[in-house]
């Protein structure tokens, strides 16, 4: 979702190209911009994960505090979700329909995802010195089902966030803003 006129260094008759502290003044708010949304979408996204465990849990008389590590996760995957993006994982696949890309960049995020959490714990079990098979997260409930339902859950989840930046990739930032903040289109004459 990045403004490529800026990158290009493509320099107009009469007119000075962007100077350097412009160039990286431009990428830094870019990048701020990127991140701030993928945040807010992951907050959004793990926080109902989080109320709905919640939920879950309080039917069966079992306390659940960790509200606070949607926020923490969030901040973390939205890093992640950059680093991806900056790969271009699901875009290198160019002549197939966009949705292709679409999917492929939501089910690899949703692994990837799903590998971090798995990584945070072993980290956190070993700088505690726990065993390995004890540091491993039960995810989803345990067990393969678990697994794969947090698996699609996150898979389906990110499909939106997925599908509105290669979509804006491919028409550009300007038409992009016409279509979802502009006025209407007006239906064509005999309509």
């Amino acid at each position: 979702m990045q403004d490529d006129r800026y990158e290009t260094g493509s320099v107009t008759p009469g007119h000075a190209g962007p100077t350097r502290r412009e160039r990286v003044k431009h990428a830094a708010a870019d990048l701020a911009r990127r991140y701030l949304i993928a945040f807010l979408y992951l907050y959004i996204l793990l926080g109902v994960f989080t109320i709905h465990e919640d939920i879950a849990l309080r039917a069966r008389s079992i306390g659940f505090a960790p509200h606070g590590w949607a926020l923490v996760n969030a901040l973390v995957l939205a890093k992640v979700m950059l680093i991806a993006e900056d790969l271009r994982l699901g875009s290198r696949i160019k002549p197939h329909p966009l949705i292709y890309p679409i999917v492929i960049e939501a089910f690899l995020l949703a692994v990837l995802f799903i590998a971090i959490h798995v990584l945070e714990h072993l980290i956190a079990g070993m700088i505690h010195g726990e065993a390995l098979a004890a540091s491993v997260p039960i995810i989803g409930g345990g067990g393969v089902v678990g697994l794969a339902f947090t698996a699609l859950s996150f898979f389906v989840a990110l499909i939106p966030f997925c599908g509105f930046r290669q979509v804006w990739r491919a028409i550009g930032p300007d038409r992009m803003r016409a279509l979802l903040l502009g006025p209407p289109p007006r239906p064509p004459d005999g309509a």
